[in-house]
């Protein structure tokens, strides 16, 4: 691990501030993702700005009845908490199908968000990069591709987003809060937040400089029935092959986003509206620009077929 200077935040405002005007300066909460890669050198930040201490701990109700969940909630508290288990449940089934336990005690709701992709490549300082050195190419490409994106991707990177949280957030359309630098504040679309690869990989986000996320605020509850369902290589501490975040309600009609298969969470509202009538147009409009290879083509089947299993949930359990 490289050498690096530390400070704790003392405000919001104030972290925002240091991360932007400290040359390769990064905030550091609970470490699960940055630790990691600070050790194999893949991650080297000059300075970390530990925003631990501030009070952005707390799932708050907001006036429309929504909820508002601080940045540093950690997964575990979100996903035990009543009022995500009863009105936003396949969120709380989302964050216990992520990581370990232990990693779910420490890691945050920003962090989950922000987390960097687990592309084996992006691992390996060996192999070219996009990510990690803009231009260098990426291995991937002419690699084993079984766990990469095959939808969003481009021709310098096709890395997959690893977030099984960020995805039920997607269904739930999620708003991002964030103070800037200036002092600023704004509010995005989860659907907004993440970058689509292009010929920038290494932008993975539409965050500025030294922005910060605060919150992520919840609509009020959809109703109908809720349902994540994850397809991976072991039952627990592994990534999503392909994941399903449903929403259903009682006429068929719903929200679908999928994990594993894209660069961010991926919906489209549009394919969705077939989810009454026709379940696989929905599938079939998600990955309608699908580009794969032979180690990740089964990821078409494999989506349609956990998208059905997600619905038959649905119908068991109204």
């Amino acid at each position: 691990m490289k050498p690096f200077t530390y400070e704790r935040a003392t405000s919001t405002a104030q972290a925002a501030a240091r991360a932007a005007s400290v040359p390769g300066a990064k905030f550091v909460a609970g470490g699960t993702n940055l630790l990691d890669l600070m050790k194999i050198e893949i991650e080297t930040p000059a300075h970390l700005i530990d925003v631990n201490g501030l009070d952005l701990a707390k799932i708050e109700p907001t006036p429309d009845g929504g909820l508002r969940v601080g940045a540093l909630v950690r997964n575990t508290d979100l996903a035990a908490d009543a009022r995500v288990r009863r009105d936003y449940p396949v969120l709380a089934r989302a964050l216990l199908a992520g990581a370990s336990p232990q990693l779910r005690n420490r890691a945050t709701t920003a962090g989950n968000l922000l987390q960097r992709t687990r592309c084996p490549y992006f691992y390996d300082p060996d192999q070219p990069c996009n990510k990690r050195e803009p231009g260098s190419g990426c291995a991937a490409l002419a690699g084993y591709r079984r766990m990469h994106a095959i939808v969003g991707t481009s021709d310098a990177c096709i890395a997959a987003h690893p977030s099984d949280m960020a995805v039920a957030m997607r269904v739930l359309d999620a708003q991002v809060e964030t103070i800037r630098a200036d002092g600023t504040t704004r509010s995005l679309p989860l659907a907004d937040l993440h970058r689509l690869p292009g010929s920038t990989p290494h932008l993975e986000t539409t965050l500025d400089a030294g922005e910060l996320v605060t919150a992520v605020v919840l609509p009020p509850p959809p109703g109908g029935v809720h349902v994540y369902r994850k397809v991976r290589d072991r039952a627990s501490y592994a990534f999503a092959l392909v994941s399903v975040a449903l929403v259903r309600q009682a006429d068929g009609s719903g929200r679908v986003a999928l994990g594993g298969v894209a660069p961010k969470p991926w919906r489209s509202e549009e394919a969705e509206r077939a989810l009454a009538s026709d379940p696989q147009a929905v599938v079939d409009g998600l990955l309608k620009d699908a580009r794969t290879s032979p180690d990740n083509a089964f990821k078409l089947t494999l989506a349609r077929r956990t998208l059905d299993a997600a619905i038959a949930d649905a119908r068991s359990s109204r």
